[in-house]
């Protein structure tokens, strides 16, 4: 018999070299096995470049906020005025005791800088929260009843859309009076209008599923109904919804401090920091730079991991 008769007397069975000494070669139907959820979910998280970026430098925000009082080198309240406007390390005149020099009362800007950061974190999650719960609760209310429930809270939806919040929030801390419980109720209660957007729409969508008709049929109750089925499956789209009123929040904290009408001294706002060194702008401008920065780095990181959530959840996200 010939190498061709050979060849053609059956099919080809693979040899040893090809498929290496360690290959298991794999039955005919069988199926590889799927990647176990939490690789598929790491891969998700760190495959997005924004989202990566953004839960890092929100990470590192909430760890300096935490340890505030062992990262801080100094007391973040004391005065001395022998040091005051010290610059910060990179100029000629800086020293190592102020990395990042001092303010007009010779407080040490690192650490009120630190301590910043727990006030700005504080006052956007707390006021986000606040609003999330009004606005959530108007929106699936509205989404799942309809009818005349749904015009009267689109109707106080549209009334809230057309108040500006800036001037709104200006004027009612010119009557109550500037602190931080003050800004985080003002906030709380001015910016639940997306949250109660999006909860509507979503609830519209979900309020004729099968599985809200399986819960109607069995005899749930509408309470059951809202709290157990609608309410989890809004949740994806109400996680995005808080990081961008996150940092909204922090945002309108820093513009009500400026102006004299937010936290109130000697609490150290970054808002507040800007307004105290608005004076040295032309002279010192290191005192506005430095918590700029800082406020531009918090809300963009919160930015971006709102952007990368709100990807991962659209259909089609990555995988």
């Amino acid at each position: 018999m010939t190498a061709s008769n050979v060849s053609s007397a059956g099919p080809s069975v693979p040899s040893s070299s090809a498929t290496g000494p360690n290959t298991k070669p794999m039955a005919l139907g069988e199926i590889p096995l799927p990647a176990p959820v939490w690789s598929r979910l790491t891969r998700r998280l760190f495959g997005h470049r924004g989202l990566t970026i953004g839960l890092c430098l929100v990470a590192l925000a909430v760890l300096i906020a935490i340890f505030a009082p062992l990262l801080a080198p100094h007391d973040p309240y004391f005065q001395d005025i022998a040091n005051r406007m010290v610059p910060p390390i990179w100029h000629d005149k800086g020293t190592w005791e102020h990395v990042l020099g001092t303010d007009k009362l010779g407080r040490d800007y690192l650490s009120r800088l630190l301590y910043g950061t727990r006030i700005s974190l504080t006052i956007g999650l707390i006021a986000a929260l606040i609003s999330g719960v009004i606005g959530t609760t108007l929106g699936v209310l509205a989404g799942y009843f309809g009818g005349r429930v749904d015009a009267v809270i689109s109707y106080v939806i549209t009334t809230r859309l057309a108040m500006p919040v800036v001037l709104v929030a200006l004027a009612l801390a010119s009557l109550t009076g500037g602190s931080l419980v003050t800004v985080i109720v003002l906030l709380g209660l001015l910016l639940w209008d997306r949250f109660a957007v999006v909860s509507r729409s979503v609830t519209q969508q979900l309020r004729d599923a099968e599985y809200i008709y399986a819960a109607r049929t069995l005899g749930c109750s509408r309470a059951y109904i809202l709290v157990r089925e609608i309410l989890p499956n809004i949740t994806g789209a109400l996680i995005v919804v808080i990081t961008l009123e996150m940092a909204h929040a922090i945002l309108l904290e820093a513009t009500l401090s400026f102006l004299g009408m937010g936290v109130q001294p000697p609490l150290p706002s970054w808002g507040l920091m800007v307004a105290e060194g608005k004076a040295y702008m032309f002279f010192q401008p290191w005192v506005i730079v430095i918590p700029g920065v800082a406020l531009f780095l918090l809300v963009l990181a919160i930015n971006l991991l709102g952007d990368g959530l709100r990807d991962l959840n659209a259909p089609g996200g990555r995988n």
